[in-house]
This record gives C-alpha cells, sequence and structure tokens, in this order.
C-alpha cells in the first residue's frame, strides 16, 4: 500500500488509482445514490458501501481484471470505498472449507476470508471458459465459507456479475456465476453486463472505450449501490431462518435437559 493507502501491486486495482480518470462518463446524466429516493436516513450515505472486486484472469493483461477496475472507478464515483483481491498464489480447496485444513491457514486463504467478512457486497468479474466461469474465480468462492459459526462472510450481502467473452456476446458465464450467488445465499441483482470481443472494448492501457456497453456497466453499478445500499444494514436478519431457529432452540432444549440431569444427580 501507499502512503494514502491505495495499493500499488496492478493486482490489487492499482491502475484505478494511477489513472482514476472516467472521460467516457456524461457527469450529466451519472446520478449518486439519493437517501430521499431509497427511503433512507441521510446519515447513511455519510457511511461508504465496502465493495469487495474479484476477477477470474492472472493474465497481466486482463481484460476481466480491466472490466473490474472500470467498474471500481465508477463505485467510488458513486462513493463507495472498494478492495481487490490478488488471486495469485491461491491454493486449490483440498476439502472445502475445514478450519484445520492445510490450506485454511494459507495467507491468501486468510486474507480472502477477511476482505469477505469486510465487505458489504461482492463484484465478480470472469471470461467466459468452455462456457463456464473460470476455474480462478471459482476458486476463490470455493475458499469462502457460508457460515464460520455464528459468522457468515456472504450471506445477505450483494453481488454484481460481469463478463468478458473473446467471441460474440454470451451470458453463459453470467448464469454460471447468478446460480453460484444464490449458492451462497447472495442477493444477486437483477441487472448484469457481457462484454463480447474484449479485445475490441478496451484501448492499449486497459481503459474501456464509449460505447453502449459501457454504459452498461455504469447502469449495473449504479443499480448495485443502490440494492447495497437498501440491504446492508439488514443483511443479519434478511437471512433471519425458520429452520435455523427450530435447529437452535432445540439444541438449546438438549443442552438444557443436560445440564439439569447433571445438577441433580
Amino acid at each position: 500500500m501507499s502512503e494514502n493507502n491505495h495499493p500499488t501491486n496492478l493486482y490489487e486495482g492499482s491502475a484505478v488509482y494511477s489513472d482514476p480518470a472516467m472521460p467516457n462518463l456524461e457527469r450529466d446524466y451519472f446520478n449518486k445514490p439519493l437517501a430521499e429516493k431509497l427511503g433512507l436516513p441521510e446519515e447513511t450515505l455519510k457511511t461508504p458501501p465496502k465493495v469487495l472486486i474479484l476477477y477470474g484472469s492472472l493474465r497481466e493483461v486482463s481484460y476481466s481484471r480491466y472490466l473490474a477496475e472500470e467498474a471500481a472507478r465508477i463505485l467510488i464515483a458513486l462513493g463507495a470505498e472498494v478492495k481487490f483481491f490478488d488471486p495469485r498464489g491461491l491454493p486449490l480447496p483440498e476439502k472445502g472449507f475445514d478450519p484445520k485444513a492445510t490450506e485454511a491457514n494459507h495467507p491468501k486463504v486468510q486474507k480472502l476470508i477477511e476482505l469477505a467478512l469486510w465487505a458489504d457486497g461482492h463484484i465478480w468479474s470472469s471470461p467466459e471458459r468452455h462456457g463456464a466461469m473460470t476455474a480462478v474465480l471459482k476458486t476463490q468462492i470455493d475458499h469462502i465459507p457460508l457460515s464460520m459459526g455464528a459468522v457468515r462472510p456472504t450471506q445477505g450481502r450483494t453481488v454484481a456479475l460481469l463478463q468478458v467473452s473473446g467471441g460474440s456476446q454470451s451470458f453463459n458465464t453470467l448464469n454460471n456465476m447468478r446460480v453460484l450467488g444464490r449458492w451462497m445465499r447472495m442477493i444477486v441483482i437483477p441487472n448484469q453486463s457481457s462484454v463480447p470481443k474484449a479485445y475490441e472494448q478496451f484501448d492499449e492501457n486497459g481503459r474501456m472505450l464509449p460505447s453502449p456497453l459501457y454504459e452498461r456497466v455504469v447502469d449495473v453499478m449504479e443499480e448495485f449501490m443502490k440494492f447495497t445500499l437498501l440491504t446492508r444494514e439488514k443483511s443479519d436478519y434478511l437471512v433471519d431462518r425458520y429452520s435455523e431457529r427450530c435447529e437452535n432452540g432445540r439444541k438449546n432444549q438438549t443442552n438444557h435437559l443436560i445440564d439439569s440431569n447433571r445438577a441433580s444427580t
């Protein structure tokens, strides 16, 4: 990190801060979220939504990372705080999430879970490979547990989905990630972005060119911010479940009975 607390690592989003300008954005039509329109107190907007950005490629020239960086610039302009996870060196999850497993103690895994716990919402950006998201993106999600005791790193949080393709426009990876987001019990926002022939949509510096595809990315980020602001203070309540209350109540009754029997003997 630099002195101003911005990342200096390319894979942690340093380009967002070294090249923050958004020349393609028509400011006259760009609206930050309004508390009044969302039915929220003005104080809500004083705390920036915290957004974790995950992308599915290890390449230095990576269109999924470029797209994620454009999304990050827009989110910052909308008032969010963003952090990228650098997927390089992340081990494969051999046993699923197991605190005793070797990979669970790996510093990259611990960093990923730390960021997941920090975030109010996620952005997932992946290339399409063989009709699905890449293993790089899926491995990151596989390392995040649904629950850690009473702590739920993803449940009730928002996620927005972005896809790049080398050929014609496709939605396979978006559909793939949408299923995964639901599995992680996240709020997958309705809007999404698919960028075909990604090599034609970015300049030599990795900046997205003006087009309806860029405008769609702005649409998705605006919508993501609104959903995140509406739900972030209520995420625990939104995933409060009858079945879990039943299970916990039965456990408490059993434990109480055991303690009573011990006390009477």
